[in-house]
């Protein structure tokens, strides 16, 4: 019986849930087993013949998580009946060497390392689809003036695709960060009980060096019997920043679909239902799921600091935690952005309402035009300012349109002539470098992703 979500495949892929399988859990560390084997035999760690047959039998796909939870029933230990249950696959002489020289982190942190790295496989190329998607829509949209909002309130005018451009960027950014810490977070540890390499001595850096180049993983420099925690918090953390910039699409999307804004809107599929009792209504329930996802994704980044100071060269306290917070965070992250690769693709965007919005403060969103003309005609700033500000303000006060207000107040008047003050009022002559910016953007997009194309 599922009793998580994620248990009973309401949230994450298929191909993400795999990768934290029991059964493939155990296939990883099986793998390192057999590699650590193959490694060891080559530089004579281990007799040469021995090698080949662990690995052989290691990777035959016999061992079971069953068998391993019965022996782990006697045993308490679960790395325990893993060597165990892979010597009831070996030769009686092979034996004697299966996980020499390696302790139980040996196989749980690089299995975790393998598990990340498959798992970023999954992750990055969908970073960049819809580092793509976003680019793609900022060029489309890029003509559009719309409200630009601070504090919630109409400020000035922006490039409505300019939106896209800035989380389009980010998304970039976040295919450079997952690039940059994969040497940093996806990394291979063979050194035994307190990372000294004990019983194989100086070839335990060729030995390790050998795995972690057949399991395409990057070999520790110095570690306890642990890999150190660091590493962990900086995959989860990137996860999480990944996550919260998702989120902040997702808050912005949840904003412009409100009715008073109706900017956009998320794809409304036939027969879907936006509430049980009220039939009209059309709710962004996608992006609440990633705000709502979002939470709990970086609520796991706690965690993974608090498993940073652990005692001496390592202790259990870090364990049971970690076997929630890796996938969790994976499976989160993965599931939050299919989520918002479909929001993206499918977003119904309003131009009209976008333009109607501009005229709601009755032409008051031009005032950082207005105040420049001032400028530009010897009005001192903050003389300017309070003119503008004291005209808009009684503007508003009677009901009549911000440039109506403006032609009839000297000082305005005095300075610039109907002509100047018509034209200040055309949205379009106020993108500034926004096409240019968009243009930049999608150029540093393609650049990134281009790889993942």
């Amino acid at each position: 019986m599922a009793i998580l979500p994620i248990d009973s495949g309401r949230y994450g892929t298929k191909e993400m849930m795999d990768i934290f399988s029991e059964q493939k859990k155990v296939n990883y560390q099986l793998e390192i087993e057999g590699i650590a084997a193959i490694s060891q035999s080559e530089i004579g760690v281990i007799p040469k013949t021995v090698g080949s047959i662990i690995f052989k039998a290691a990777t035959s796909g016999k061992i079971t998580v069953k068998r391993i939870k019965e022996l782990e029933a006697k045993s308490d230990h679960d790395t325990a009946a893993l060597v165990e249950s892979l010597s009831e696959k070996c030769t009686k002489d092979t034996r004697p060497w299966i996980h020499y020289g390696l302790t139980s982190n040996d196989l749980v942190d690089t299995s975790n390392s393998m598990q990340m790295r498959d798992a970023l496989q999954i992750i990055e190329p969908k970073v960049a689809k819809l580092a793509s998607l976003l680019a793609k829509r900022a060029i489309k949209h890029g003509k559009i003036p719309a409200v630009g909002r601070t504090h919630g309130q109409h400020a000035s005018i922006i490039s409505f695709g300019l939106k896209f451009a800035n989380w389009a960027a980010e998304m970039a950014k976040h295919v450079e960060r997952i690039e940059e810490i994969k040497k940093r977070v996806l990394i291979c540890k063979t050194l035994g009980v307190v990372g000294t390499g004990s019983l194989m001595g100086v070839k335990s850096l060729e030995v390790q060096k050998r795995v972690a180049k057949r399991l395409n993983l990057f070999p520790i420099e110095v570690a306890t019997q642990i890999i150190p925690r660091e590493r962990y918090a900086e995959y989860v953390f990137e996860l999480a920043l990944i996550g919260a910039t998702l989120e902040k699409i997702a808050v912005e999307i949840r904003n412009l679909q409100r009715t008073e804004i109706g900017e956009v809107a998320e794809q409304f599929k036939k027969g879907q239902m936006g509430s049980s009792a009220v039939p009209v209504k059309r709710n962004p329930i996608k992006s609440e799921r990633v705000s709502s996802l979002s939470k709990i994704l970086r609520s796991q980044i706690g965690i993974t600091f608090e498993n940073i100071p652990l005692w001496h060269e390592r202790d259990l306290s870090n364990s049971a935690n970690e076997r929630f917070v890796l996938p969790t965070a994976s499976i989160l992250v993965d599931e939050m952005l299919e989520t918002m690769i479909k929001i993206i693709s499918d977003l119904m965007v309003s131009e009209k309402k976008i333009i109607e919005n501009l005229h709601i403060t009755r032409g008051q969103i031009f005032a950082e035009f207005v105040l420049e003309a001032l400028i530009k005609k010897g009005v001192p700033r903050f003389v300017a300012y309070r003119d503008v500000q004291r005209v808009a303000f009684e503007a508003q006060d009677k009901g009549i349109q911000y440039s109506d207000a403006i032609k009839n107040d000297k000082a305005f008047s005095s300075k610039l002539t109907e002509k100047e003050i018509d034209s200040i009022f055309s949205p379009e002559k106020h993108l500034g470098a926004s096409l240019q910016i968009i243009s930049n953007v999608n150029n540093l997009v393609q650049k990134t992703v281009k790889k993942f194309i």
